[in-house]
């Protein structure tokens, strides 16, 4: 049945910093607060916000924690593990570029920053339900995203494998997940083996049909390679968790096109706007969202190659709010019918 979603949520990973009001939670979310949010969805990996393995383990501190997002005006609407996620399967052609989002202590040993990406996630599960959310957002990772393009040709069953080590990968993670109550929404994004519908039924498949893995949606990823963003929710509306709202543009010239022949964010055909200011249908995407049911959040992740952030942020929340569907109890047309009772229904069919 359709729903109404809950909304404006704000996603603190790309607004935290060193400087207030940008370097406390207590602090930021007074912030986000201040422009309209509802909601923040809070990165994981950031100290100066929250303590993952503290919060995996101390109920106290998680009622600390959604005491300062009360005490603001905001609630939590998820928890971000996505550059943990990432670490959980990573290809050697990236291990110097990732290992910048694991500490300093497992940095050129793989194998020690995939068990302790794991061990991490497995404290976003228990962090979740201490803090009593049903969601949590993160990234799957890659072992065969080099291999994107079929040129040279793959050999036999290189992808197979590949996604056959990334459900061995996730499906422990995911057992926990679910002995805790709570959905990962995978984000699905370039870069990640799971960058699309086809990806996603083959990890589906490859952790056999957890209930578990589940989507967080951002239609940003697929208007940048060209993917019909709004069949996607028909097709996947169930898996559907979590709601990134982030724009993007595709303008293609006689130069470049979806791959953006490796120029800066500024000069690429793809690239992400600040919300608004894209091609992205969030009209069409709010109404479709709000016809399946998803009556979980909608939030900003902000990103723009443009406009400063705290901009981004400002228009935002209105423009969220705006586009949040609050759902009628009746059609347009009720009053033609009127209510009756079920004597008079059977008399009006004779029976």
């Amino acid at each position: 049945m359709p729903s109404t979603m809950k909304g404006p949520g704000l996603f603190l990973a790309q607004f935290a910093g060193d400087a207030a009001p940008f370097n406390s939670l207590p602090s930021i979310t007074k912030w986000a607060a201040s422009l309209g949010y509802k909601g923040v969805q809070i990165p994981t990996w950031d100290a100066r916000l929250f303590d993952l393995k503290k919060a995996a383990s101390s109920k106290a501190y998680c009622d600390q924690v959604k005491g300062i997002c009360a005490d603001a005006g905001v609630e939590i609407t998820e928890l971000s593990t996505h550059l943990q996620g990432q670490l959980v399967a990573v290809h050697p052609a990236y291990d110097a570029q990732f290992d910048g989002f694991a500490p300093p202590a497992v940095h050129n040993n793989p194998k020690a920053r995939q068990k302790w990406a794991v061990e991490q996630m497995k404290f976003g599960a228990k962090a979740s339900k201490n803090l009593g959310l049903k969601a949590s957002v993160s990234f799957c990772g890659a072992l065969a995203f080099p291999y994107l393009y079929p040129w040279p040709q793959r050999p036999a069953g290189l992808i197979e494998e590949a996604f056959s080590e990334l459900g061995k990968r996730w499906k422990p993670i995911l057992d926990v997940y679910d002995e805790n109550g709570v959905d990962i929404g995978y984000e699905i994004h370039p870069g990640e083996d799971v960058f699309d519908g086809a990806t996603f039924e083959m990890f589906l498949d490859a952790v056999g049909g957890h209930k578990r893995c589940n989507i967080n949606y951002d239609p940003s990823h697929f208007l940048l390679q060209q993917l019909d963003y709004l069949e996607f929710i028909d097709i996947y509306h169930e898996r559907i968790k979590a709601f990134h709202a982030k724009d993007a543009e595709f303008n293609p010239t006689g130069r470049q096109g979806v791959y953006s022949g490796y120029q800066s964010w500024t000069n690429r055909a793809g690239r992400f706007r600040s919300l608004g200011d894209g091609q992205v249908d969030f009209g069409g995407i709010f109404s479709k969202l709000t016809q399946y049911g998803y009556d979980s959040w909608a939030v900003l992740e902000w990103e723009c190659c443009l406009k400063h952030p705290e901009d981004g942020a400002a228009e935002g929340a209105p423009f969220i709010q705006h586009h949040i569907i609050r759902v009628t109890e009746k059609a347009f047309d009720d009053f033609a019918g009127g209510a009756t009772d079920k004597k008079a229904l059977r008399a009006m069919m004779g029976i």
